[in-house]
């Protein structure tokens, strides 16, 4: 219980005093006041004490929300997909979580300095897209992105990307632009395809004296292997020069086998060979030796292609049989080139006669005809045949498909 307040009554006394012609003091009046006081009876002491013993009020700390963070549209917090980015950077850092947490630290902070969010909406033009695109799968699902320096033997293209710092700096937002958009692209659910198959063709490429795009492609190389781990599922160069296979075998044993498994080289006469390796030929740019080419084409890239060998010296026959009225329409290509070919229809009846479809003619490297297109129009069963005569002592590889349209009349 709280104790009782006590009343004390102070009286405090006022006098007046006054000063006679002889000096004598005179009072004149006495006032008296009385006052009311009100307090406890304890000394102010203990209630000084008391209020020390108070415990102090508690402030309360503000509730701080973790900044949402996310590289490559993906939230790195409450989503699936953040496990697969994460991973990415353990195995750049060989599983070192200090190490890896560290390259993700600097990653986060590279994306907010470069401006990635506001890079993707920039216009950076349409000069480069026939330098570096996309263009189909591999076997494997992987995207396919395709870097043709040699387009930069065109000196139009060369000085309007690397003559200033200004125009370097704008390739590399470019290329970087073009990275993070191939990226998003990608599927990084846990059993998504989420990496990237990069081929690059030293074809006409200026080489390495163009000290402009070295140092331009030195710098881009160098932002893609701190900030983008783990996105190269094969880089295969075709193309190659001598000396670039040459200086590969000297350095070749400085490379981690991981490293090495990633790497592939190919001289020009095993450019193709190479490339069918890991990429279907209906998906192989016709320039690569494969079918796939602009435009509307009879066939597309979901039509398979089928590939044989034709042996040195002998004749190679492909037949597409037909059992009604119908069209046959077919492609075909020589990877080697360097043999002849004739397409003819024989009738199933034995008093039938041959028809010659395309006459026998050389094809070559150099012909403006690559793919070779034909088709024919079956008026009874029988079977289009064609002949490829390789006379070379090399062995060549033939890709074709057909189809057939069957007609009404």
């Amino acid at each position: 219980m709280p104790e009782p307040v006590k009343e004390v009554t102070e009286v405090i006394e006022k006098t007046e005093t006054c000063v006679e012609e002889d000096g004598a003091k005179k009072i004149e009046a006495i006032e008296e006041t009385i006052v009311a006081v009100t307090g406890s009876s304890e000394p102010a002491a203990k209630t000084e004490e008391a209020e020390a013993d108070k415990p102090a009020p508690v402030e309360e700390t503000p509730v701080v929300t973790p900044e949402e963070v996310s590289i490559w549209g993906i939230p790195l917090l409450a989503d699936e997909r953040s496990d697969v980015v994460l991973l990415k950077f353990l195995r750049a850092r060989d599983f070192k979580v200090k190490e890896a947490f560290t390259m993700l630290k600097n990653v986060v902070a590279w994306r907010k300095e470069f401006g990635i969010d506001s890079l993707l909406e920039e216009d950076l033009g349409t000069e480069q897209e026939k330098v570096v695109y996309m263009h189909g799968v591999d076997k494997e699902g992987h995207p396919v992105c395709y870097n043709a320096y040699g387009e930069y033997q065109n000196k139009e293209l060369y000085n309007e990307t690397f003559s200033t710092e200004e125009k370097r700096t704008k390739f590399l937002r470019w290329r970087i632009q073009f990275l993070e958009k191939s990226i998003r692209k990608l599927d990084f659910s846990p059993d998504g395809i989420n990496t990237i198959l990069q081929v690059i063709d030293f074809k006409n490429s200026p080489g390495p004296f163009k000290w402009e795009l070295r140092q331009a492609t030195n710098q881009a190389l160098q932002l893609f292997q701190d900030n983008y781990p783990e996105f190269v599922a094969k880089q295969v160069f075709i193309n190659v020069p001598f000396l670039y296979l040459a200086f590969y075998k000297v350095i070749n044993p400085f490379f981690t086998q991981r490293t090495k498994s990633k790497f592939v080289f190919a001289g020009p006469s095993k450019t193709a060979e190479t490339l069918f390796k890991y990429i279907a030929p209906e998906l192989v740019p016709v320039q690569y030796g494969g079918l796939s080419r602009e435009g509307e084409q009879e066939f597309t890239s979901g039509d398979a292609v089928t590939e044989e060998l034709v042996k040195p010296a002998t004749k190679h026959t492909v037949d597409f049989p037909v059992t009604e009225t119908c069209t046959v329409v077919w492609e075909a290509r020589v990877v080697g080139y360097e043999v002849t070919y004739g397409a003819e229809f024989v009738p199933a009846a034995e008093d039938g006669y041959t028809v010659i479809v395309q006459k026998s003619r050389k094809v070559t490297a150099s012909t403006d005809e690559p793919v070779i297109c034909g088709s024919f129009k079956c008026g009874e069963p029988g079977k289009v045949v064609l002949t490829f005569d390789n006379q070379t002592s090399k062995k060549k590889k033939v890709l074709y498909r057909s189809k057939i349209k069957v007609t009404s009349d």
